[in-house]
C-alpha cells in the first residue's frame, strides 16, 4: 500500500493571526519620489514598517569631491528640488566659513529674502498636495496659483525655475533686476491676502480633521531620539529653530518678525497646521526683508574671487533651517580646489527615520495620512 501524506490546511479564524508583507510602492517620480515601505500586517493592523530607500541615490557626496567649490553648488541644489535655493545656501555659508569671508550687506539681505520665498514656495507644495492624497483635490490647484505667483519673481531674479543656481561663494551671481522689489512685494501680498483659502478649504473641513487629528503621534522623546526637525519636530512641541537659536544670515535682525510655530499634540493635523502657520509668517519675513533692502544704498552682491578658489586646509561645519528641517554641512578641506570631504545631513533622511515607530500599531488606512504628513522629498533622503 502506498503511504499518504496528511496536510492540514488553516482557513477561518486561523487564517486571520497570519501575519502578511506588503510592499508599498516604489511610487512613481513624480509623486515625492521613489520610496518603498515594506510593511507586515496583522489584518488590517500594521504591525512593522520599514522604508527602503535607494532608488533615487546619485551619490552626490562622492561627486563632491571631484568638483571645485564653484561646481558643487551644482549638484547641491538638486537633492530637494522644492527648496533648491536653501541647499546652494548651506554649502556656499560653508565655504565662506571655511575663507573666513564676509559677503556684503546687501547680498546678505537678499540671500535672508529669497531663502523665505523658496520656504513658501515648498510649504505650498505640501499645503496642497497633503489634502490631495486623502481625497480632496481643489487645494493642489489653489497650491499651484500662488506657487506661480512666486515663481515668476524668483525666475525673474535667477533665470531659472527649479533650480536657480543664484548664489556664489562670497554672495550671489549679480544684482536684481530695476523694479524687482516692488514686484516682489506685489506678489507677497497677493499669496498672502488669498492664504484664507487653505484655512477654509483644509483646516475647516471636517472630513480632513477626522483623518488627521489623533492619527501618527509622535513624541518628544521620538524626535530627539530620530534626529527629527522643522516643522514636523516643531508640531511635538520641540521648540527648535536655528533662525532664531543660532542666526545666520539677516535672521538675528528679523528676531522681532520670526515667529517659531510649535503645537502639542505632535498628530498629523499639528503638522500641518505649523505648515501653514509657518508660510504665513515666512511671507512676513519677506516683506521685513524688502523693507530693509529699500533702505539699504546701492553696493556690491558679491565678493571678487581667485580664477582658482582654494580653501584652506582644515574643516568646518554649517547647518541651516532648510524648509524641511536641518541641513547640515560638513566640510573637509586639504587646501585643494576641491572639497577632500563633504557630508550632506539633509532633512528628510533623519525625519523619514520616524516611521518605522510612527506606523506600527496604526490602521493601513491611515498609512496615507501618516506618510504625507511628514512632508519629506525623496531625492533628499538618497542624495
Amino acid at each position: 500500500m502506498t503511504p499518504t501524506t496528511e496536510t492540514v490546511v488553516g482557513i477561518g479564524g486561523a487564517a486571520e493571526s497570519t501575519d502578511m508583507v506588503l510592499n508599498i510602492g516604489p511610487q512613481h517620480p513624480s509623486t515625492h519620489g521613489v520610496l518603498r515601505l515594506k510593511l507586515v500586517l496583522d489584518g488590517e493592523r500594521i504591525v512593522r514598517a520599514e522604508p527602503v530607500i535607494g532608488y533615487m541615490h546619485r551619490g552626490a557626496e562622492k561627486l563632491f569631491e571631484a568638483r571645485d567649490y564653484r561646481q558643487i553648488i551644482m549638484l547641491a541644489n538638486r537633492h530637494d528640488w522644492l527648496s533648491a535655493f536653501s541647499n546652494e545656501l548651506g554649502v556656499v555659508l560653508a565655504v565662506e566659513r571655511m575663507l573666513g569671508m564676509e559677503v556684503p550687506e546687501r547680498a546678505v539681505w537678499l540671500r535672508t529674502l529669497l531663502a523665505e520665498l523658496n520656504r513658501v514656495l515648498n510649504h505650498l507644495m505640501f499645503l496642497g498636495s497633503y489634502p490631495l492624497e486623502l481625497g480632496g483635490i481643489t487645494p493642489m490647484f489653489y497650491a499651484f496659483h500662488e506657487r506661480e505667483e512666486l515663481q515668476h519673481v524668483m525666475e525673474e531674479v535667477s533665470g531659472g525655475r527649479m533650480h536657480y543656481m543664484f548664489n556664489r561663494v562670497g554672495g550671489l551671481k549679480e544684482d536684481i533686476p530695476a523694479g524687482w522689489t516692488a514686484r516682489a512685494r506685489a506678489a507677497v501680498a497677493d499669496v498672502r491676502s488669498r492664504m484664507g483659502r487653505f484655512d477654509d478649504l483644509v483646516l475647516g473641513n471636517e472630513i480632513f480633521r477626522g483623518r488627521t487629528r489623533g492619527v501618527g503621534v509622535l513624541s518628544p522623546r521620538a524626535v530627539h531620539a530620530y534626529g527629527v526637525s522643522g516643522p514636523l519636530g516643531r508640531a511635538s512641541g520641540v521648540d527648535f529653530d536655528l533662525r532664531r537659536d543660532e542666526p545666520y544670515l539677516a535672521y538675528g535682525e528679523l528676531a522681532d518678525v520670526l515667529k517659531v510655530v510649535t503645537r502639542r499634540e505632535g498628530d498629523c493635523l499639528a503638522r500641518f497646521e505649523c505648515l501653514l502657520e509657518q508660510t504665513y509668517n515666512s511671507l512676513d519675513l519677506a516683506d521685513a526683508c524688502l523693507d530693509r533692502l529699500a533702505e539699504l544704498p546701492p553696493g556690491p552682491v558679491n565678493q571678487r574671487l581667485p580664477k582658482v578658489l582654494r580653501a584652506p586646509e582644515g574643516h568646518t561645519y554649517a547647518w541651516t533651517e532648510n524648509p524641511l528641517g536641518i541641513n547640515g554641512y560638513y566640510l573637509v578641506s586639504k587646501g585643494e580646489k576641491t572639497p577632500y570631504r563633504l557630508k550632506l545631513r539633509s532633512a528628510s533622511y533623519n525625519n523619514i527615520q520616524a516611521l518605522t515607530e510612527l506606523l506600527p500599531g496604526t490602521l493601513v488606512a491611515d498609512m496615507v495620512a501618516i506618510l504625507g504628513s511628514m512632508f519629506f522629498v525623496v531625492g533628499d533622503i538618497d542624495k
